[in-house]
């Protein structure tokens, strides 16, 4: 028995060769696991559709835009930007198919052109040029 334990010629090749198939389990497992995370978070972005259809300046502080959801999953906006400023807005969350007008608290001045950005909570943004009305 003692001969049979002092022989270790063929302990080393095993121990390494199980120890690679386990360093190379674990690491696929982490590649499978980031990779489903990132595709499962774009497959998201992509289904979010979001187009604005109409602008009306309203009031002197006051822009409403008709907003339509036309992608297969329910969209929350986040955020409104009208030339780079953050504005404050009606919260607005559409369901797929849906559409809503979204009215945002901003002066505007007649015949002047305006960026309006509409961020969704997913970070898809849609943004264009309105241009006042005389």
């Amino acid at each position: 028995m003692r001969k049979l334990l002092r022989n270790k010629k063929g302990v080393s090749p095993v121990l390494s060769s199980l120890l690679l198939t386990v360093i190379a389990v674990a690491g696929m497992s982490i590649a499978v696991s980031a990779t489903y995370v990132i595709t499962n978070g774009l497959h998201d972005n992509m289904s979010e559709r979001v187009i604005v259809e109409d602008v009306w300046f309203n009031s002197t502080d006051q822009i409403s835009v008709y907003v339509r959801n036309i992608g297969r999953i329910k969209i929350d906006i986040d955020a409104v930007y009208v030339n780079q400023m953050r504005q404050d807005f009606t919260s607005l969350e559409l369901e797929e198919g849906k559409h809503g007008w979204l009215t945002i608290t901003s002066s505007w001045s007649p015949d002047t052109e305006y960026e309006i950005k509409i961020v969704t909570g997913r970070g898809t943004i849609v943004a264009d040029y309105y241009i006042s009305p005389p």
